[in-house]
């Protein structure tokens, strides 16, 4: 499939940054978002990171304008989607909300249009079943920071096309990412795993075993992880890997997968992790330090 036209549905961190390297690849990509204020900080997300690259000598001031003459915001679904040959559902992981996007997105976006869906645990069969069109329904996970991680998670259910798939494959290679084909199954292949192993390094960190710095360095130079699990569960989102573990421990029935009481607790306490100032490390002054936790 030709992609000409892009549609991003949500302008956060994950939204902005798929919104970002489509315009790279040079899609006309249009970015929606229900809050203006939401748009506004995607914005100002993509136009930060171009900025960082120019001061670091990695990208140019020409480069920069001409992604952004690519980059459409707007507070419109369906102006978005009306001529859309991909749309990429980014918004939280709401099933309720998801499923309200798609049936949206159905009734607006061109018969031809793979339907994609930023999902980092909820079942995409749940998700296609609402539309007229489940076999143009893939979930594509993407990973945080967008433009700089290499995976593309694809997720097929079981009415997904061959077509769809090979389709969805093509976009990731052309994005500069390397994909991955999984079944829908709860947590996918990345979600499961890592979030079972956040979980853990909380329940150690709870527990006194050692400081979460320490815990996240034994992980880098102890096993090769390019970020610790601590860290990485406070650059996702406390909330994000809450609501993952909850959907496991309710899709398998299995009380191994609750989120661990700290991870609660925190979460509660609106300490969301690195986007809050505040989560597993303090993030307050720009740079990441070890906490007291108590619970």
């Amino acid at each position: 499939m030709d992609i000409r036209t892009v549609a991003v549905i949500g302008a956060g961190t994950m939204g902005a940054g798929i919104a970002q390297i489509c315009a790279q690849v040079g899609w006309k990509t249009l970015l929606y978002d229900a809050f203006p204020e939401g748009l506004e900080r995607g914005m100002e997300q993509i136009n930060s990171f171009w900025d960082k690259g120019i001061a670091r000598g990695k990208t140019t001031e020409e480069q920069k304008s001409e992604w952004g003459t690519n980059l459409h915001p707007t507070d419109s679904l369906n102006e978005a989607v009306s001529e859309a040959d991909l749309v990429i559902e980014a918004v939280p992981e709401i099933m309720k909300l998801k499923q309200d996007i798609f049936q949206q997105i159905d009734s607006t976006a061109p018969a031809h249009a793979i339907l994609g869906s930023n999902t980092s645990g909820l079942p995409i069969g749940e998700i296609a079943q609402v539309t007229s069109r489940p076999q143009n329904v893939i979930g594509m996970h993407f990973f945080n920071p967008v433009p700089l991680m290499a995976l593309l998670e694809l997720i097929r259910h079981d009415g997904t096309s061959e077509e769809t798939i090979e389709a969805a494959q093509n976009i990731a290679e052309h994005l500069g990412k390397t994909s991955i084909l999984v079944r829908d199954v709860p947590g996918f292949a990345t979600s499961r795993l890592g979030v079972v192993l956040g979980n853990e390094a909380i329940r150690m960190l709870a527990d006194g075993v050692a400081s979460a710095s320490d815990i996240d360095t034994a992980m880098r130079l102890g096993y090769r992880h390019p970020m610790g699990p601590l860290e990485l569960t406070d650059l996702v989102g406390l909330d994000v890997r809450r609501d993952i573990l909850n959907n496991l421990a309710k899709a398998f029935d299995d009380s191994r997968y609750l989120p661990h009481p700290l991870l609660n607790k925190l979460v509660e306490d609106g300490e969301l992790g690195k986007k809050t100032g505040r989560g597993i490390y303090d993030w307050s002054n720009g740079e990441k330090n070890n906490r007291d936790h108590n619970i």
